[in-house]
C-alpha cells in the first residue's frame, strides 16, 4: 500500500458499508430437502469406501486437551473448535458453517457453547452469535504496526477441567474490533475436493486463458496463487493459499483446533502451564490404536490429518437440484452476463489412482484463480501471491444449501452477496501485492453492471439457478 493508514481506513469503512439493495426479486433461500452432499464418491471400490467411512468418523471426533474428557486429544492451548465437524457441517458433515436458519439442520453456532465447555472461562466475542456463521478471526496488523494476517483463536483452554493451571488469556478482541483491525473467515466446503486436487495445472491455465479476450472486455483479470517451493498452483482456502488437501487439513488442525501434527509439529502459544501433551499430538500410528498389535487398516494406522484429507478427497461433489425451465434460463443468464468467466462451470481431472475418478468432467463453478474484488470485500491480508483485495473464485457447487456467503459470512442473501462484488475504481490487475491500491476496482464491476440491467424475470431465474446448484 502506498499509504497504509488511509488505505486501511478506506477498507474498513467499505467493509461495513451496505451495498445498494435490489428489492424486486427474492433469493429463494437455502434449498430444502436432502443435502445431496457428504457421502462418498459413487464409484469407490470396497477398500476406498471403507477408508472414506473411517475417515468420516475421524473427522467428527471431538477433542479434549489430553483425551481424558472427550475421546480425541490435542485441543488448544488456543482453539476455534473442538472438532472438524464443528465448522464443516452445513448441509452435511464436510460442508460450511451451520446456523439457525438451516431448514435441514437448525442448530445454533456451536462456537457459542464452546466458550464454557468443560468449565472453560472464556467470554464469547461479540462477532460470534447463535444465528451467525462459524468464524475465525485474523488481525491485519500487529501492535507495532507491522503486518500480521494470522489467525487469533477465539478461545483458550484456561479454566478447563483438563487444563489445571493454564492462565492463557483470550486475544483482546474488543480493543482490536474498535480499532478496525479484525477480519473474519468462514469455513469453505470440502465436498468433491479430490476432483479439484487432481486437476492438472495445465488444465487450470488453459481454462483461464480460453476466456482471456472475453474477460478483458469486462475488466476481469485472474492469476494463480502458487507454491513457493515448486511453483505449482495452490488452490485451497479463501486465497488459494494451500497446495493440497493434506496441507489444508494439517494447517486447520493446528490453527483451528490447536493440535500439533506431522505437518505443523510445534504447539501454538506454548506458554508455561498450558502444555500438557508431547508433540506432535497427532502422528502416524506405529501400533494399531484399536487392536494393540502392529497390524491395522490404512485408516487406523494413519494420522488424523491423513484421514481428514482422505475424507475430503474421497467425498462426492454436491448434487444439484433437478433442472426446471427457470433454472435453465438462469444458467443462460449466468453465462451471458459474465459470471461464468470466473465461476467456470466445468473442469476435467487427470488420471487418478481412485476408482472412477480419472478424466472426470466436474462442475465446481470456479476457475480457482485469484481476482481483485475491490475495497468492499478487501480484508487487508496478503497470502502468497494473493493481495489484500484478492480472493480465489469461490466454487458455487453446493450454493443452493449454503447459509452464508463471501469470505467473512457477511451475507446470507444471494442478492446482497452479488452486489457486494462491486466496488473500487483503480485498475489493479497488474499491480503486485506489496503496492496494491486501496481503491482497486473489483474485477466483477462489469458483470455486476450487467446484473443490474436484467429484467425482473431474468434476475429471478438467475437466483433460482444459483439455488439449484
Amino acid at each position: 500500500m502506498k499509504n497504509w493508514k488511509n488505505a486501511f481506513v478506506f477498507v474498513c469503512l467499505a467493509m461495513v458499508t451496505a451495498a445498494p439493495k435490489i428489492q424486486a426479486q427474492k433469493d429463494p433461500g437455502p434449498r430444502p430437502g436432502p443435502a445431496g452432499a457428504g457421502g462418498p464418491y459413487p464409484t469407490l471400490n470396497t477398500n476406498e469406501l471403507f477408508f472414506f467411512t473411517q475417515s468420516l468418523a475421524r473427522f467428527q471426533e471431538i477433542d479434549s486437551v489430553s483425551g481424558a474428557i472427550e475421546a480425541g486429544s490435542g485441543l488448544g492451548p488456543p482453539y476455534n473448535g473442538n472438532s472438524c465437524s464443528v465448522c464443516h457441517s452445513q448441509p452435511a458433515v464436510g460442508g460450511s458453517s451451520p446456523g439457525l436458519t438451516s431448514p435441514q439442520n437448525p442448530v445454533p453456532n456451536p462456537q457459542v457453547a464452546l466458550a464454557a465447555l468443560d468449565n472453560a472461562t472464556n467470554s464469547v466475542p461479540a462477532f460470534i452469535v447463535s444465528n451467525g456463521p462459524v468464524r475465525e478471526a485474523r488481525f491485519i496488523k500487529k501492535a507495532d504496526g507491522t503486518t500480521d494476517g494470522g489467525v487469533h483463536d477465539l478461545y483458550t483452554i484456561a479454566g478447563r477441567t483438563d487444563a489445571p493451571g493454564c492462565r492463557l488469556a483470550q486475544p483482546p478482541f474488543t480493543r482490536e474490533l474498535a480499532a478496525g483491525n479484525v477480519i473474519f473467515r468462514i469455513p469453505t466446503p470440502l465436498f468433491g475436493l479430490g476432483l479439484v486436487e487432481n486437476t492438472p495445472d495445465a488444465t487450470l491455465r488453459k481454462n483461464l486463458y480460453s476466456t482471456e479476450s472475453a474477460r478483458n472486455r469486462l475488466g476481469i483479470g485472474g492469476v494463480f496463487n502458487t507454491s513457493a517451493n515448486d511453483g505449482t498452483i495452490t488452490r485451497f482456502g479463501w486465497k488459494a493459499q494451500n497446495k493440497s488437501l493434506l496441507m489444508f487439513a494439517g494447517e486447520a488442525y493446528n490453527v483451528e483446533i490447536g493440535t500439533s501434527n506431522e505437518l505443523f509439529p510445534n504447539q501454538r502459544a506454548a506458554v508455561p502451564g498450558c502444555v500438557f501433551d508431547a508433540t506432535p499430538e497427532d502422528s502416524t500410528n506405529i501400533v494399531n490404536p484399536n487392536g494393540g498389535g502392529t497390524n491395522g487398516t490404512a485408516s487406523e494406522m494413519s494420522s488424523d490429518i491423513v484421514n481428514f484429507a482422505a475424507f475430503a478427497r474421497l467425498s462426492a461433489p454436491p448434487v444439484p437440484a433437478p433442472s426446471t425451465l427457470s433454472t435453465q434460463n438462469g444458467a443462460q443468464v449466468f453465462n451471458r452476463i459474465g459470471c461464468a468467466l470466473c465461476h467456470s462451470p466445468s473442469l476435467t481431472t487427470a488420471a487418478s489412482i481412485y476408482t472412477g475418478m480419472s478424466s472426470v468432467t466436474y462442475h465446481p463453478f470456479s476457475d480457482f484463480a485469484l481476482h481483485h474484488m475491490g475495497p468492499r470485500l478487501a480484508d487487508g491480508i496478503i497470502q502468497g501471491a494473493a493481495a489484500a483485495d484478492q480472493f480465489r473464485t469461490a466454487p458455487l457447487w453446493g450454493a443452493g444449501q449454503r447459509l452464508f456467503f463471501l469470505h467473512d459470512g457477511r451475507a446470507s442473501d444471494l442478492i446482497e452477496a452479488i452486489l457486494d462484488h462491486a466496488s473500487g475504481s483503480t485498475d489493479c490487475r497488474s499491480v503486485p501485492p506489496s503496492s496494491s491500491e486501496a481503491n482497486c476496482a473489483s474485477e466483477a464491476n462489469g458483470v455486476i453492471q450487467n446484473f443490474k440491467t436484467l429484467t425482473p424475470t431474468q434476475m429471478q431465474d438467475l437466483l433460482n439457478f444459483l439455488r439449484s446448484l
